[in-house]
């Protein structure tokens, strides 16, 4: 079985090391990495031009990250479609044969796991620990979502419903797995692990107004899906992050 990773990059030079050298260091071998770049001018691409493990590499103007994974998916040849943020790790590196000894059996479409925030300059220093849970179709109505970098999804579902929505902004991870998971009826494992470290940091959460601007975004995943949430829904969103900091 193929996986097939895709990692999105502009002026990336600062993690990027680490992202693709958690990659090099997987014990499974059938991986696809592909790297869509959106035309960095720092040293960005020496980076990726160092690991030879990396299958594609596309480097040219974009209209952002969704747009970027969008073409990755695209582009991507493996039975599994994985992204891994250019800020992002691997917790450990047995993830992928872990992802692809689940994927093994054909009744699993889509899977997720646990994630740490970590600090940007120590990997070890886990600031927050998101532990997902399992999902029913309920979920999403009381403000659940799974931690999208470690939403794995076999290409086929790609095929039947879609990529990503660039103009959901932020909002545009939460939107696909929405339509995926709810709309769809997708069903989806949960892998009670932590398979992704991210750095902490981030657009949506880091003020008053792009907390708002990101709720009316999310408000719009539903609606351009033809879903209706409850009237809480939206606001337990950022409220279940809370959590968050207590399961360090």
């Amino acid at each position: 079985m193929k996986l097939s990773i895709i990692t999105a990059t502009y002026n990336s030079a600062a993690t990027l090391y680490d992202t693709l050298d958690c990659v090099s260091q997987q014990d499974y071998t059938s991986i696809e990495h592909i790297i869509i770049d959106g035309g960095s001018t720092d040293n960005t691409l020496d980076i990726i031009r160092g690991f030879t493990h990396i299958a594609k590499v596309v480097s040219e103007k974009d209209n952002g990250i969704y747009d970027a994974m969008n073409k990755g998916i695209q582009l991507a040849t493996g039975d599994v479609i994985g992204i891994l943020n250019s800020d992002d790790v691997y917790a450990s590196n047995d993830v992928l044969s872990l992802i692809a000894k689940e994927f093994a059996d054909p009744a699993i479409l889509a899977l997720y796991a646990d994630l740490e925030f970590v600090s940007r300059d120590d990997l070890n220093n886990v600031v927050r620990k998101w532990k997902a849970g399992t999902y029913s179709k309920k979920s999403f109505y009381f403000g659940w979502m799974p931690p999208h970098p470690t939403f794995f999804v076999r290409k086929e579902v790609y095929e039947k419903v879609g990529l990503f929505n660039p103009d959901l902004g932020s909002a545009a991870d939460y939107e696909l797995m929405l339509r995926i998971l709810l709309k769809h009826s997708t069903p989806a494992k949960y892998i009670n692990r932590v398979i992704i470290k991210m750095r902490i940091g981030g657009v949506s959460t880091g003020s008053l107004a792009n907390r708002l601007k990101a709720n009316q975004k999310d408000r719009l995943a539903w609606k351009v899906n033809g879903l209706h949430p409850y009237f809480f829904t939206l606001y337990l969103k950022p409220v279940r992050k809370l959590g968050q900091f207590l399961k360090r």
